[in-house]
């Protein structure tokens, strides 16, 4: 079917954290993070310590509703949740697919633990579950990859390990890569291993020619919030995709603040730079093709949308079946996932009050 001016197939967000859904809101940590190491230990590892399967499900819930409610039908999610690894990919499977969103999703695995990465020798216990998570979900036919946090938490057996499973189920890894100077060892520790289906997420530390294979996803948003700096991904020959890190998953907002980080660095880019980052996410998730938003903006064209802001989905068919008309949702109440999400979110944190 051809699609009108103001159509377009439904987005992909090519990396997600749909735990972090509950986030917005929790209470601020004791001291201010001074840098990327202290703000993943004292919010986003205890954070996803506190998760158990029912907020990972009302998360899931929320964040695949509000990817709707943004044109996007189509999420790569990477997930952990140390104390509720067990069931987890499923639950995040069946909570999207329940509101209507594709979801291809991977458990992060990771030798983090009490004393977080300081003495990883080789593969602990965590790191095992999490192996076996990502086998059980693959092998009764969930739709994923296998996920790495990132080399800097993660033994050289574990990375192996990880690697093996993906190529024995024949699916990419899902790995943050030289998010910050803190993963200084990603290049070393990944390069025997990589391959073009692996998805390399951030990459803002990594040198122009780092000689990793696979797509690169960028999160602009996500590296301003966390004060890393520019990944500059115009300079890699990689593929470069985009995604949100967690923040929602309203790729349209995302390609804007996109192009405006890299028009502020390169004054004679263009929008069309940015739209071919979500043009390379619809190669990772083909079925979007099969989906058709209809927008509240006459010209869904890149330099439109560069600048105009407020652009909504109005219609939204998935597979020939209508989840959206007239911006309202046809299958789904939308007001009782929010309510159950907030309540999730109260028993978050209030258990994050025990998380040291």
């Amino acid at each position: 079917m051809e699609l009108t001016s103001n159509q377009t197939h439904g987005l992909v967000c090519a990396h997600h954290h749909l735990y972090s859904s509950l986030a917005r809101g929790m209470p601020a940590p004791i001291k201010t993070p001074e840098s990327f190491l202290e703000i993943l230990k004292s919010i986003w590892w205890r954070l996803d310590q506190a998760l158990d399967l029912d907020m990972i499900e009302w998360s899931a819930k929320l964040g695949a509703l509000e990817a709707l409610q943004s044109g996007t039908t189509c999420i790569i999610d990477h997930h952990e949740s140390p104390n509720a690894i067990e069931g987890s990919l499923t639950t995040i499977q069946d909570a999207c697919e329940s509101v209507g969103v594709r979801v291809n999703t991977c458990y992060g695995v990771t030798d983090r633990g009490e004393g977080y990465f300081e003495e990883i020798e080789g593969m602990t216990d965590g790191a095992k579950r999490g192996l076996e998570e990502n086998r059980r979900f693959l092998s009764e036919g969930g739709r994923g990859m296998v996920g790495i946090h990132a080399a800097f938490t993660c033994s050289d057996e574990t990375i192996a390990a990880a690697t093996e499973l993906a190529t024995d189920f024949h699916v990419g890894v899902h790995v943050h890569v030289a998010e910050s100077e803190i993963d200084s060892s990603a290049v070393t520790k990944l390069k025997p291993f990589t391959n073009d289906d692996w998805l390399i997420v951030h990459g803002v530390s990594l040198e122009d020619n780092h000689g990793l294979k696979g797509t690169i996803i960028h999160n602009p948003r996500s590296n301003m919030n966390n004060s890393v700096g520019y990944a500059k991904p115009s300079r890699f020959t990689n593929p470069i995709g985009l995604g949100t890190d967690g923040i929602g998953a309203d790729m349209v907002d995302e390609f804007r603040i996109a192009y405006a980080r890299l028009r502020e660095d390169n004054v004679t880019e263009s929008p069309e730079r940015t739209w071919e980052m979500l043009e390379v996410n619809k190669s990772l998730f083909p079925e979007c093709v099969n989906d058709i938003v209809t927008w509240s903006y006459h010209k869904m064209d890149p330099w439109h949308l560069a600048f105009t802001t407020g652009v909504k989905p109005v219609n939204i068919e998935i597979d020939g079946e209508k989840v959206m008309e007239n911006g309202e949702f046809t299958k789904i109440d939308a007001d009782e996932i929010k309510a159950k999400a907030a309540e999730a979110a109260i028993r978050l944190f209030r258990k994050l009050q025990e998380v040291v």
